[in-house]
């Protein structure tokens, strides 16, 4: 028996998360985005150490915090005036515990090692919350799309892929989207993959198109799913969507899937945005509009007021967080919703705030959140939907079948359903009991590392 009381347990354990966070820092520096997503994880789990010592036996967060590989490599290409450009590119492979290392790709001049380790860091956990045999993993490049013509993101894809390739497989590491990579940018990794290889090998990369071995439905899985996450937090309130105004920042495919979803349901979408500013209009915008600009002429959001009069355009996306709303959406970047805009929120009344986008709400933006009993969603559960069906995906090419787009949705609306259960009930068990971050963080951090301790130090 424990000589240790319940505070000395609780002082023991704080001191060991101390201690392994500030090795982290030491040995992995000026990588704010990294830290803030570790610090978040390890505030939530120390309840889980408190009640089950074996993991600090184990010394689980020293290990989960070391990603298992980590690689940069260089990306030179041809621009259409004949110049060659170098770019940088990544791809951390961070924890294959569950299953091989799963996802998306991201092309944004913010890209570095911090922004590609933090994606990967919560992928880890994102991914056991789906049930679906996957690792963490997360990838890009510091090279911008917008721009470039499809021939120069074809050669830069084809160079991206010329390294990439020699560290990915339908069994090691299968990578996806992200911003700045859709369905484009998937075919030329794709064709350039297979090239290589010799091969067909359909299930090294997900998102692909209906054409070579892709999905139905997961082009709207994210932004669908965050929506049926959304509406069990009403549920659990006696509410649904009907007559709820929302605002979503963002106009890519999470943002454009969860208007459509919302909408569906009986929601008013009323904003949403993209790098320039945000589009108003408190009778509804219109999905179809901001589709046809966004995804069918990459044209930039400011057009959608010229199409309908209705619509007020702003300049600079942080001012969506003054609109009035009950559902707040951050569906765009890292960090976008911070302590004014949350507090603007709050003020106004807002009821729900559910991350679409990875880490999109700063640590002091959810505390005010919290403080004010908002209820909020975390990105590892609310965002889970992408990669839960990239999955189904990988699923449906190992076994060479194609699923409905009714199947592949039902199969996604539960697998959000038993996310959000799953968080509720970890929470409760360690005394959380509403918190869905404790309780996401806590369901994903368990299977993890059970998983790990079974396989030995390796």
């Amino acid at each position: 028996m424990s000589l240790l009381t319940k505070n000395d347990a609780s002082i023991d354990v704080q001191n060991y998360i101390d201690r392994v966070y500030e090795k982290m820092k030491q040995k992995d520096p000026n990588q704010d985005e990294f830290h803030q997503a570790v610090y978040v994880i390890f505030k939530s789990i120390k309840p889980v150490l408190i009640k089950n010592p074996h993991y600090i036996k184990h010394n689980i967060l020293e290990r989960i915090v070391e990603p298992e590989r980590l690689i940069t490599f260089r990306v030179p290409w041809i621009d259409d005036q004949g110049n060659i450009q170098v770019n940088r590119g990544y791809r951390v492979q961070f924890n294959s515990a569950i299953g091989p290392y799963k996802g998306g790709l991201r092309f944004h001049p913010s890209v570095n090692t911090s922004i590609i380790k933090f994606l990967g860091f919560e992928q880890i956990f994102k991914n056991a919350l789906t049930g679906q045999p996957i690792g963490g993993g997360k990838g890009g490049a510091d090279f911008d799309p917008k721009g470039k013509s499809d021939n120069e993101i074809m050669r830069f894809c084809q160079s991206y892929m010329t390294e990439l390739a020699n560290h990915i497989g339908p069994d090691t590491d299968v990578p996806a989207g992200d911003i700045g990579v859709g369905a484009r940018e998937i075919g030329y990794l794709f064709g350039q993959y297979k090239r290589m290889r010799k091969s067909f090998e359909a299930g090294v990369l997900t998102g692909k198109g209906l054409l070579y071995g892709g999905s139905l439905a997961r082009k709207e899985a994210t932004g669908y799913g965050a929506i049926y996450f959304v509406k069990e937090m009403l549920n659990n309130q006696g509410q649904t969507f009907a007559g709820k105004k929302v605002v979503i920042s963002g106009s890519g495919n999470v943002s454009i899937y969860a208007m459509e979803k919302a909408i569906e349901l009986g929601a008013t979408v009323i904003a949403c945005s993209d790098s320039n500013g945000y589009i108003y209009d408190d009778s509804g915008l219109n999905v179809q509009t901001v589709k046809q600009l966004k995804e069918v002429e990459r044209r930039r959001i400011s057009e959608y007021a010229l199409i309908h009069p209705s619509a007020t355009f702003v300049e600079g996306s942080s001012g969506i967080w003054s609109i009035p709303c009950d559902i707040a959406l951050p569906c765009a970047t890292q960090n976008e919703l911070d302590k004014q805009a949350a507090q603007k929120l709050v003020d106004n009344g807002v009821k729900i705030v559910a991350e679409g986008a990875n880490m999109p709400s700063t640590a002091d933006a959810i505390a005010i959140f919290q403080d004010h009993k908002v209820q909020f969603g975390p990105a590892k559960a609310v965002n889970a939907g992408g990669v839960a069906v990239s999955a189904l995906e990988m699923g449906q090419n190992s076994s060479r079948m194609s699923w409905s787009f009714e199947e592949v949705d039902q199969k996604l609306q539960q697998i959000m359903k038993d996310i959000y259960q799953n968080s509720i009930n970890a929470a409760e068990a360690y005394r959380k009991k509403g918190n869905l971050i404790s309780g996401a963080s806590i369901a994903g951090f368990t299977k993890v590392a059970d998983a790990m301790i079974e396989q030995g130090v390796i």
